[in-house]
């Protein structure tokens, strides 16, 4: 049969084919500039992949391999020359020797501290019994002429007692051992010790009046306070002792009690 619109007796109708033509022009016309038409073809082609199977059928996809671990490089190892090595091992030596004289040093280092230390604690004395030499000499020669002399020579005895006394303040001196003044000196006790009190209008109150035992101390340092004896404040008439009067005002005028 033939594709085109024929007539009552078989034959083609002229003017049938012209309207089918035109029909089928316009068809292929409106099929090719059909925008959702390339769409779906598009979206077709895309949806079949190489193995020709369509994506999300029910078939598993295949399993992608796993991605391989990056080979881990091992360190170059630097090489060293015969010169090298030797320098090297040259080093090492001279510094291993710098660490044993070192240690024995300071092994040295400790032992002559202790030393010097002990000596200090035993010997330390030894220059100021050096200088009490002479002193206990002359004392020995003063009670030796003392008991020589028939009549009991007081006055000899007495200058080579101080005789005596004087090298020994010298001793004393030239070690920086000094004398704390005390009488008639404020009562101070940071220097002085008191030993009693008497009644004595002539000094202040808390003053020294008499020292019993001397005191000394080097440079700074107290060796020993002074043993003293300090004035009373003086009794009032009903044999009280007088309260001191507190100070006066700014004013000038005195403070009521």
């Amino acid at each position: 049969m033939s594709g085109g619109p024929q007539n009552e007796k078989g034959k083609p109708d002229p003017d049938a084919a012209e309207g089918w033509e035109s029909i089928a022009e316009e068809s292929e016309r409106s099929l090719a500039v059909n925008p959702e038409l390339e769409a779906a073809l598009r979206e077709a082609s895309e949806a079949i992949n190489e193995e020709g199977h369509v994506k999300g059928s029910e078939e598993p996809a295949a399993e992608e391999p796993a991605a391989e671990e990056p080979a881990t490089e091992e360190p170059a190892t630097e090489e060293f020359s015969d010169e090298e090595i030797e320098r090297m091992a040259g080093q090492l030596v001279e510094n291993r020797d710098k660490y044993v004289r070192l240690l024995a040093d300071f092994d040295n280092f400790r032992r002559r501290a202790h030393k010097e230390r002990q000596d200090v604690i035993q010997y330390g004395h030894e220059n100021l019994v050096k200088d009490l030499l002479s002193t206990v000499d002359n004392l020995d020669r003063a009670i030796e002429h003392a008991q020589q002399s028939d009549d009991g020579d007081l006055a000899s005895l007495l200058q080579g007692v101080e005789l005596v006394q004087r090298e020994l303040y010298a001793a004393l001196a030239k070690h920086e051992v000094q004398v704390i003044d005390a009488e008639g000196c404020p009562f101070d006790p940071s220097l002085h010790e008191a030993m009693s009190q008497v009644q004595d209008d002539s000094v202040p109150p808390n003053s020294v009046v008499e020292v019993l035992e001397k005191g000394y101390r080097l440079r700074d340092r107290l060796l020993r306070p002074a043993r003293v004896v300090v004035a009373k404040p003086p009794a009032d008439a009903d044999g009280g002792e007088v309260v001191a009067k507190p100070p006066a005002d700014v004013d000038g005028g005195e403070t009521t009690e």
